[in-house]
């Protein structure tokens, strides 16, 4: 059973529960698995998102009220990963 934390804490316990959406390969926009963008569920609910790390190219136009701290990223995927992914994400 996994613990409730502070918002923003990560339980780095949880395990990979499921894909959300298909692998870049499978929706034809990757021609291998070699680093692809990724979305998944953990076994506590969280999501995992992996995509290019953008945090510097961001920084400086961030909006007002947002910010990166220094233990995380700002990660891009494609929107169509997103969009592919969203039959698989719950409305509550």
């Amino acid at each position: 059973m996994h613990r409730r934390r502070p918002l923003g804490e990560a339980d780095t316990s949880a395990g990979f529960a499921r894909r959300s959406g298909v692998s870049a390969a499978e929706s034809g926009d990757s021609k291998d698995n070699n680093g692809c963008p990724d979305i998944w569920e953990l076994e506590n609910g969280d999501v995992a998102v992996i995509g290019r790390d953008h945090t510097e190219t961001y920084r400086a136009r961030l909006p007002e009220g947002v910010a990166v701290a220094s233990d995380e990223r700002l990660v891009i995927i494609p929107g169509r990963m997103m969009r592919l992914a969203k039959k698989d994400i719950p409305d509550d």
